[in-house]
């Protein structure tokens, strides 16, 4: 069992400590749950407390690569997919009919705008803004007069499909966020008890709502925090008990890669009101369960290129866009709720080691499918090799209706979620990026927190405080789990506690404008054996993991060509202006490494370079940080039948090849890849 430590919210007398600037740092596993945060919405009784906060939408102004990777979103396909995308076209759409008929209107909207909105409301892109207002408002305008909304889809005598309404309601809450317009929560409150009118047996039935009835439970939850009304913990229980059974001790309802990674929370979200430590745990137990047999492998994630097969789990098996994007928002949730660093760990691990990849550079194309080994990405069939037939390694923004348009929240979720609130008025940086966070704090303090720094590229964080008055607040800095030694300095003065990795510090003092705080996490080389696969390593500098650097030759080709069989553009959508791509290897990528049997660590070389001046560290000609290392080449070891990198042959093997060395760059920046190696003497 993956079991969550229940740990006392503060760390024994040994890790406290204090001096002469009235500062006093303990090393806690977690927030403190008594009380409730004053200034940002908390859970209602009986619902457990949570140990973060989530903060609106607009209190973070990300900068540095993460704000250059939400206007190349902007610029490319999640701002553009409007002019390209026939299931955001404004005619004939069932989201713009009161009685929910039209031609186009399932999942891709609500998917595209609860990532486009929220960039526009981060950005403050006045355009952006407006398109939002146009869906929102349709929205809003046309719930029917049963409190239903959205496109009129039935599954069966009967049986309404909910599961689109799902991610529109998350659309509604942030922007709720934004405006704090009072129609959300009646236009809510109606849909709701409306659902309660539904019979147990018709509702929640077909197989994405079933699998996906969290993401209803998260929008009860929302609301009733906000409004109260006992009627909406009746119908969290009926939405509980409806929805698949996510607590299986060994196995899973179905193993649909998306379901797994968005689904698997369920239970901890209802942990919430059950209060049974037995809920908690099977979220716990769903994480390491699919990743015990399919995530053996670097990255974050587990193999599942539509599903998880048995048999298929070497590192050429891929996961969707769709299912990073879904995995990061269920750690932050999970993060959220816990407060256990395990899920922080786990977010930043996609989020610079998977997700970036599953894009061109530019923004303006992506595929459906990315694994940690994939030497090709080109518009062919590769099933079997992979669950799904079609072209589905291409990066095409024509293409994978899903992914096409779920892909835009990856990002903005992320940094909505690097600072949060504690319920002792506090504030906690969980995803050091850089930008400035702006939150209520202490007896009403208004403070901005300004982050410098290039992690998690670079080991040094630096926090400047502008405050509107002196006041007493704690603040909360996590220390990764990878991150042994960490050092802290408060105005140049360092603390006298030790942080400890996988653990939180609690900073309380008399905060003034103008404060700094040093934060540095010292990366170090780790090599990780997945001995369940093969005895393959994958290679870690702090929270970023290595991939062999391949040259990458790009070829351009007719995104309308090479889509896969369900997708749909409008009708003047050009492709000429957004073209797909195959990416084909120029260099050899069949190599294993040569590492030092006692100190692997040893066998490598960390090359800095420098940054790049468009702020997009994520490709191979612009990686930061290199790694050198020796290694051989394989020769047996190719592309199989199915066009895909071969199964990895066992560790250690022998070589006859000679020794060359091979350069390294971040997994998050290389489109190709191997980064599970096979060892060779």
């Amino acid at each position: 069992m993956f079991k969550l430590l229940i740990l006392p919210a503060f760390v024994l007398l040994p890790f406290w400590g204090s001096f002469a600037q009235g500062i006093r740092a303990e090393v806690v596993a977690r927030p403190a749950t008594e009380g409730k945060n004053l200034y940002y919405t908390s859970n209602r009784s009986p619902l457990l407390q949570a140990a973060f906060l989530k903060l609106p939408v607009t209190s973070f102004s990300p900068s540095g690569w993460l704000l250059k990777a939400l206007n190349l979103q902007k610029e490319g396909l999640t701002g553009n997919l409007g002019e390209i995308s026939v299931w955001l076209s404004k005619k004939n759409n069932a989201w713009l009919n009161r009685e929910g008929k039209g031609e186009y209107g399932w999942e891709e909207l609500p998917y595209w705008l609860k990532g486009y909105g929220d960039i526009a409301y981060m950005l403050n892109d006045q355009k952006m803004i407006s398109e939002t207002k146009f869906w929102i408002e349709a929205v809003l305008s046309n719930q029917r007069p049963n409190g239903d909304f959205g496109p009129s889809v039935e599954k069966g005598k009967g049986k309404r499909d909910l599961w689109t309404n799902m991610p529109m309601l998350w659309c509604l809450q942030s922007y709720y966020e934004y405006s704090k317009d009072q129609r959300v929560l009646d236009f809510m409150t109606r849909y709701f008890k409306w659902q309660l009118t539904i019979p147990d047996e018709l509702f929640l039935e077909d197989y994405w709502e079933n699998s996906r009835g969290g993401d209803n439970l998260y929008s009860i939850f929302w609301l009733y925090n906000i409004t109260g009304g006992d009627w909406l913990l009746d119908l969290a229980q009926k939405t509980d008990r409806n929805t698949a059974n996510w607590r299986q001790a060994a196995s899973l309802p179905n193993w649909h890669n998306v379901n797994i990674a968005q689904c698997f929370r369920e239970p901890a979200q209802y942990y919430l009101l059950s209060q049974k430590e037995e809920d908690l745990n099977a979220s716990y137990n769903n994480f390491k369960l699919v990743r015990s047999v399919y995530g053996q492998v670097p990255g974050g994630m587990f193999g599942a290129d539509e599903n998880a097969r048995k048999g298929y789990d070497d590192p050429r098996q891929a996961t969707e866009t769709c299912g990073f994007v879904e995995q990061m928002t269920s750690d932050q949730m999970l993060l959220r709720y816990t407060g256990d660093t395990f899920w922080a760990d786990n977010c930043e691990d996609i989020a610079y080691n998977s997700f970036p990849a599953a894009f061109m550079p530019d923004y303006r194309s992506l595929r459906y499918l990315t694994a940690p080994n994939m030497a090709i990405s080109d518009s062919k069939n590769h099933h079997p090799g992979i669950d799904n037939s079609g072209p589905f390694l291409m990066m095409n923004p024509f293409s994978s209706r899903c992914c096409q348009h779920n892909h835009s929240a990856g990002w903005v979720y992320f940094a909505q979620n690097t600072w949060m609130a504690t319920q002792d008025n506090g504030l906690a940086a969980q995803f050091y990026t850089e930008g400035s966070v702006k939150a209520k704090v202490g007896s009403g303090q208004q403070v901005e927190v300004w982050a410098e720094g290039r992690y998690p590229f670079d080991e040094n964080i630096s926090l400047k405080l502008k405050m509107d008055r002196p006041g007493s607040f704690p603040l909360y800095l996590r220390i990764p789990s990878w991150s042994e030694a960490a050092r802290i300095k408060v105005n140049g003065q360092a603390l006298q506690v030790q942080p400890v990795a996988g653990r939180y510090i609690r900073i309380t003092r008399i905060w003034k404008d103008g404060d700094r705080i040093s934060l540095h996490l010292p990366m170090k080389l780790k090599v990780r054996q997945w001995a369940e696969n093969k005895s393959s390593v994958s290679v870690n500098y702090g929270p970023l993991t290595y991939s062999l650097k391949i040259k990458e030759n790009y070829i351009k080709k007719d995104s309308k060509e090479t889509a896969i069989g369900d997708s749909r553009w409008q009708e003047n959508a050009d492709p000429g202006k957004w073209p797909s791509f195959e990416i084909h290897p120029g260099s050899a990528w069949n190599y294993g490494l040569s590492l030092d049997e006692k100190h692997p660590e040893k066998s490598f070389q960390i090359v800095r370079k420098k940054w790049p001046a468009d702020d997009n560290p994520f490709t191979n000609a612009s990686a930061p940080v290199e790694l050198r290392v020796r290694g051989k080449k394989i020769s047996a070891w190719g592309i199989d039948s199915s066009g895909l990198v071969s199964p990895l042959p066992r560790s250690p093997l022998t070589s006859g090849e000679r020794e060359e060395i091979l350069f390294l760059v971040p997994m998050g920046g290389a489109r190709l890849r191997i980064s599970a190696f096979p060892v060779v003497k």
